[in-house]
């Protein structure tokens, strides 16, 4: 029998295909799973997580349903959502391992087309304690609102169109920044996360006082007219307008999240189509000829060549590449503004606590050697005399002056700029000019006399452990003795406010630059000497940890 004339026989049914979004479903699922077995310790860090998330997100729910009928439920309802739409889209910047189950780097080598996988990275990233939480405010902020059949109808759409919009929104930043949050820069966002949620509080404060003295949640509705058309409540607003009879307006609300939806998805696969595809700098050598790192620009490039311009520069880099070094200065930069614009948006604050902004830029000279770590051994050696440590001292000192100074200046003038102070203005620069030298002085000599090491594992940790005693003499002793030595100028604007001479506080700018300037100068010169006679301690000190 030949083969032509063998049986046919039925082939085996294929086994039925499994869609893309179901196992992306128990593939988070079952990472969650397998995560929490790995220890009892992460286990219940999540239970904790997510009963502290329950019991937040209850009692946010609660106030909201008592929120109902409300004159102002609409204003808080659709502020609030706007608010958290904004956690969706800021968040994964600052906490990019949040969620690393789901990162679309290790799906490159899958054969996997854009749109299921869109779909299926949606639909998965739907389940965690974030969404469940934002869950939880979504239905209260619908339940809050919604009056009628109309308003039931339009609260049925809103929530899920919420829910995928934030979900989406989140996976765009995330997806557009991947590269970013996996380089050297994306771990320097993560230092700075703390400050920027302490940032942000000090604004909410300020806020919600304001919000107090202005009199109740109606002085926010002009705030509101204008979030609600913003697609992070717009769906949310469309029920309260749905509510109130306003059906063309919650219809048109309603689309604004519906388009809105779609532009993301698509930015989204584009994302993720160009992140899976196109190369990046460690796998395609770089076209052009690469920069070489011992060339001096910027502010740096300005100055003649030497050890000054050399250290200039190294001590710029330092701001500009060091975690710690640049959370200090952001830091720095940060509440030094804050302390004297807030107070004076207040209302009650003082011009002079714009010097607040000299005395934390001036605390950066401190312990200058610490900042180097280990490698201060590579500048010990370049350092064989009294006056090679005194160069080292005043061109660090000079790269802070490239910043401090300007910055000074420009929150001064701001401070005097809303309290309308002018006339007081160049009492303060006198006087912030004068604390900024008698602090550069003093830092030199601190770094001499109380180095210490700044451990590089820790995001806040900033002192070696046994170190603490050395790094409160530093600082402390240093705050209380630059107010000493800037006594003189202190004293002499306090006599020009007394004596009615206020035309003459003029005489104050030049003669705190001068003062500071001969403080700064006097610090590095009884630096230098400690400074090279201590090179071996030093060495020593900042090397721990």
């Amino acid at each position: 029998m030949s083969v032509l004339d063998a049986p046919v026989t039925a082939a085996a049914p294929a086994p039925p295909a499994t869609g893309l979004t179901p196992t992306f479903v128990r593939l988070k699922l079952t990472l969650l799973r397998n995560g929490l077995r790995q220890s009892s310790g992460r286990k219940a860090a999540f239970i904790a997580s997510l009963v502290f998330a329950l019991l937040v997100a209850a009692g946010q729910v609660l106030a909201l349903v008592l929120l109902r009928g409300n004159a102002n439920a609409g204003t808080v309802v659709v502020l609030l959502t706007a608010v958290v739409a904004l956690g969706w889209a800021v968040l994964p910047l600052f906490f990019p391992s949040g969620d690393d189950t789901l990162d679309p780097t290790r799906l490159v080598m899958l054969p996997l087309r854009p749109e299921p996988l869109v779909r299926a990275l949606l639909v998965s990233s739907l389940i965690g304690i974030g969404p469940l939480f934002t869950l939880c405010l979504v239905v209260g902020s619908v339940i809050a609102l919604a009056h009628g059949a109309a308003g039931t109808v339009f609260a049925v759409l809103a929530v899920p169109l919420t829910m995928l919009l934030c979900v989406a929104l989140s996976r765009a930043v995330t997806t557009a920044n991947v590269r970013l949050l996996n380089s050297r820069k994306g771990r320097d966002l993560a230092v700075l996360s703390g400050l920027v949620i302490a940032v942000g509080i000090q604004f909410v404060n300020f806020g919600a006082q304001r919000l107090g003295e202005a009199g109740g949640l109606s002085t926010l509705e002009p705030v509101a007219d204008v979030v609600r058309w913003l697609p992070g409540a717009s769906a949310i607003a469309a029920v309260d307008a749905a509510s109130r009879g306003s059906y063309g307006v919650a219809v048109a609300q309603l689309l604004v999240t519906v388009a809105a939806l779609g532009a993301l998805v698509w930015l989204w696969q584009r994302g993720l189509v160009k992140l899976m595809t196109a190369p990046d700098g460690s796998t395609v050598a770089a076209a052009a000829p690469a920069r070489e790192e011992s060339g001096r620009t910027g502010l740096s490039g300005l100055l003649p060549e030497g050890r000054t311009a050399t250290v200039v520069h190294r001590s710029l880099l330092y701001i500009a590449r060091d975690p710690k070094t640049k959370a200090a200065w952001v830091t720095a930069l940060a509440i030094g503004a804050i302390v004297p614009l807030i107070n004076a948006l207040q209302g009650t604050g003082s011009i002079y606590f714009a010097c607040f902004a000299a005395g934390m830029l001036g605390m950066q000279m401190y312990n200058q050697f610490g900042q180097d770590t280990s490698a201060f051994w590579m500048v010990a050696l370049t350092i064989s005399s009294t006056r090679d440590a005194y160069v080292e001292l005043r061109a660090r000192a000079l790269a802070l002056l490239l910043i401090t100074l300007p910055y000074t200046v420009v929150v001064c003038v701001a401070t005097a700029a809303l309290l309308g102070s002018w006339q007081a203005l160049p009492g303060v620069l006198g006087i912030s000019f004068a604390l900024l030298g008698a602090m550069l002085g003093i830092g030199a000599v601190a770094s001499a006399l109380f180095p210490y090491s700044i451990p590089q594992e820790g995001a806040f940790k900033n002192v070696a452990p046994g170190q603490g005693g050395l790094a409160w003499i530093s600082i402390l002793g240093g705050m209380l003795a630059a107010p000493v030595l800037a006594g003189p100028v202190i004293a002499l604007t306090v006599w020009l406010h007394l004596a009615d001479l206020h035309a003459a506080l003029w005489l104050v700018v030049p003669a705190g630059a001068v003062y500071g300037a001969l403080l700064g100068w006097a610090g590095l010169r009884v630096a230098a000497p400690r400074t090279a006679n201590r090179l071996p301690e030093i060495l020593s000190a900042v090397s721990k940890g």
